[in-house]
């Protein structure tokens, strides 16, 4: 591999990174916050590429580059050709639930019903004992899954920061459930606190219920994934 090789592989590479954070493709595999980082090393990879081409004008190659440089055509084929699913029932059932410790609950805002995040719900119905929930209407969106013994939850995968480290928030469902659930369908769920709890028997964390009050489906968010920060 000659160093315009190199230059061509390493603007692809780029280029592709730049296409994934202005698209949103990136969403697949990292937090939204993480989106400056991934635009610029897209930046970084394109400058270098043309800083080869100018460098490889000025001085020709004494010796050809090791074989292995042609491990960077893969993140092309894996970005372009193959990018992933979102993970979805599959991934979810087969995790603990990610409400396992305390986190800080501030005070709703106004208004009925209140849009939170799954992970929002699950530490105000876990840790704070509903208090926060008490007498207010929230509204969810999440994925549905299936345990074992077919009891469906609403599902929303946690990430800290990208796609190998994400964890399920399971929200059990009561209520006006309806009577036709796919897995993996999007729902958007409006209801209320409900004290009813189970145990996850992955981790042993505790999944909270939700009063389903109405349920519609959704089309997926173009970020399918939550994070705390």
């Amino acid at each position: 591999m000659n160093r315009t090789v190199q230059a061509i592989l390493l603007f692809l590479v780029g280029g592709v990174l730049l296409h994934a954070g202005v698209t949103g493709l990136y969403l697949r595999y990292v937090k939204a916050g993480l989106r400056p980082l991934v635009l610029a090393a897209g930046v970084v990879l394109v400058i270098a590429a043309l800083a080869t081409v100018w460098y490889a004008r000025r001085r020709p190659a004494g010796h050809p580059a090791p074989r292995v440089s042609w491990l960077l055509v893969l993140p092309v084929f894996a970005l372009i050709l193959a990018a992933p699913p979102a993970l979805g029932s599959y991934s979810a059932m087969r995790a603990g639930t990610a409400v396992t410790a305390p986190r800080i609950v501030t005070p709703l805002p106004d208004g009925n019903p209140v849009r939170l995040t799954v992970i929002d719900y699950a530490d105000r119905a876990v840790y704070d004992h509903g208090r926060s929930l008490a007498g207010r209407s929230v509204t969810l969106t999440g994925f549905v899954a299936f345990d074992p013994a077919g009891a469906p939850y609403l599902v929303r995968m946690l990430l800290n920061c990208c796609a190998a480290d994400a964890q399920p928030v399971k929200v059990g469902l009561t209520g006006r459930v309806p009577p036709v659930l796919q897995p993996d369908s999007w729902l958007e769920i409006t209801g209320g606190y409900s004290a009813e709890q189970a145990k996850d028997p992955v981790n042993g964390g505790t999944i909270p219920f939700i009063d389903v009050g109405q349920a519609r489906p959704v089309a997926p968010p173009a970020d399918p994934y939550e994070s705390l920060g």
